[in-house]
């Protein structure tokens, strides 16, 4: 690889490090042991950090675009223009199931809210009857639909490799969080990409749901 794919590897890894690390019941729990007075605020603090820290390998990416890959070309440029609108509209609708407030951090900070665990209980959306991350899976359908050049492609290749183990580090928080109630979810329900013949009727959903109350 070049010097300029090895800056951006190397840009994308110190982000996901850094992500993973403030985003641990570790450094969460610490932070409420040692600086109570500064949980409520620490989730907005994470998103503020997460989305600007974001921008340097995305502004690398477009800096050192190179020739292309491959490209979606005619029949193809439509089927990923309907990906791409599939996925939007998944991100969109599933807004719904969540507490905003609570997801951006406004909520811990107005009330005080001082507790590590998320406020909010389990959550199985539409979309969480057939996968556990869909936001993950709506990203890769994202990334991966569009035109690539040597950067993006290892772009997508480390976001891809992120959303992997990040729904593993992720989930060790849920079954912290819910217990039995997720690991049966977990054990019923594909982690990342939906598969026919593993889903969750409504009703399934329902009872696991009530074993977390």
């Amino acid at each position: 690889m070049t010097f300029e794919l090895w800056t951006l590897l190397a840009v994308w890894l110190a982000y996901f490090v850094l992500h993973s690390f403030l985003a641990s019941l570790t450094v969460k729990r610490w932070v409420a042991r040692v600086h109570p007075d500064w949980m409520p605020a620490y989730r907005l603090f994470f998103n503020a950090v997460a989305m600007l820290l974001l921008l340097p390998p995305l502004f690398l990416t477009l800096l050192w675009r190179g020739e292309p890959l491959w490209q979606w070309d005619g029949a193809w440029y439509w089927l990923s223009l309907g990906i791409t609108a599939l996925a939007v509209f998944g991100f969109v609708g599933s807004l719904r199931v969540y507490d905003g407030q609570e997801f951006l951090g406004t909520r811990q900070l107005r009330e005080g809210i001082r507790s590590v665990e998320d406020q909010e209980r389990m959550h199985i959306s539409p979309l969480h009857r057939y996968v556990r991350h869909p936001w993950y899976f709506l990203g890769m359908l994202l990334v991966w639909s569009r035109d690539m050049d040597p950067a993006f492609l290892l772009s997508a290749i480390a976001i891809s490799a992120y959303f992997i183990l990040g729904s593993r580090l992720e989930e060790q928080k849920l079954m912290a969080y819910h217990g039995a109630a997720y690991r049966e979810y977990r054990r019923r329900v594909p982690g990342l990409f939906p598969l026919p013949w593993r889903y969750l009727s409504p009703e399934q959903a329902e009872e696991i749901l009530r074993r977390d109350k």
